[in-house]
């Protein structure tokens, strides 16, 4: 199978590179419109075929591609892919306004030709296990140092993460959303997601937080419930690796294995596997539930607006 990889940035190059380049039966190509970048990363490894130009990469065939691009090179990007008829995998987001994203969706459903956005926190073994207990509550925090940065930034290049891991750990579809914020000089400071769904003794809560001036890069997700024997139980992952349990008073802590790759522990390997795994069976993937949390995202940006004072 031979597998483009369209921009070389430190998620393709961290994250990426060391799953497919180790995987068997595939052939990759890099792409990068840096010339010497790309000539440096093929030879990191042994990759013989490296383009800078995209024409050239796809008069020579592809079975599959991974996006890693800039966002603002995400909609010509995969325009071009699925046009071309060449499954696509898009690392987050798929582009940065929800109109752009339904484009290259509708585009895909009428090309037939799979379209995967890269969420890989839904992959990820400590969240998955989180999808399986009760969720009464659902928390999640991921700051950053000192990030601060345009609204619409911040919520599709990041707190796009906190969006989608909400949506994927509310058990009941979403029926009502809070924003609060804070923006200074035109920089997004945090930012509060809330989201409603169930009723009565179904209710449940997802609030996700993100502060760009943390003062620390962290990501923790909590979730509490009941139950089927009435006993409250809470679950905290910590960076997608320390798992702590806390029931009738009692915290039990698991880590992550020293031999386990990062890769597998943020889900990574897994993700990929989904998408390439899919291809080999013959099945078209949709993008159709990603695009929902890039309509959300795009609320996200719209209700911040809302509450920053004009100029």
């Amino acid at each position: 199978m031979r597998v483009a990889m369209i921009g070389l940035g430190d998620i393709a190059r961290k994250a990426y590179l060391p799953v497919l380049g180790v995987r068997r039966g595939i052939t990759l190509a890099l792409m990068s419109r840096d010339a010497a970048k790309v000539r440096a990363v093929a030879a990191d490894w042994r990759a013989a075929h490296a383009y800078s130009d995209l024409d050239a990469l796809l008069r020579d065939g592809l079975d599959a591609a991974f996006v890693h691009a800039a966002t603002a090179a995400h909609e010509e990007l995969v325009t071009r892919l699925l046009m071309a008829g060449i499954p696509t995998y898009v690392d987050k987001p798929l582009a940065d306004s929800a109109a752009a994203a339904e484009r290259l969706v509708a585009l895909a459903d009428a090309r037939e030709v799979s379209l995967m956005v890269g969420f890989n926190r839904r992959h990820a073994p400590a969240y998955v296990a989180l999808a399986g207990v009760p969720r009464d509550l659902v928390l999640m925090q991921k700051h950053r140092v000192d990030l601060a940065d345009a609204p619409r930034a911040v919520v599709f290049d990041d707190f796009i993460h906190v969006v989608d891991t909400l949506r994927f750990l509310l058990p009941a579809p979403v029926r009502d959303v809070r924003v609060d914020a804070r923006v200074r000089d035109g920089l997004l400071h945090h930012v509060v997601l809330t989201l409603s769904g169930g009723s009565g003794a179904t209710a449940c809560t997802a609030i996700g937080t993100m502060n760009r001036v943390a003062g620390v890069n962290e990501e923790v997700v909590e979730v509490s419930g009941q139950g089927r024997d009435g006993q409250a139980v809470r679950h905290r992952v910590v960076d997608l690796s320390d798992v702590h349990i806390a029931e009738a008073g009692v915290q039990t802590t698991s880590r992550r294995g020293d031999w386990t790759p990062v890769a597998d522990q943020r889900g990574i390997r897994q993700v990929v596997d989904h998408f390439l795994g899919a291809l080999g069976a013959g099945r078209v993937l949709s993008a159709h539930d990603a695009l929902e949390t890039h309509r959300l995202c795009e609320e996200v940006v719209a209700r911040i607006q809302a509450l920053t004072p004009a100029a």
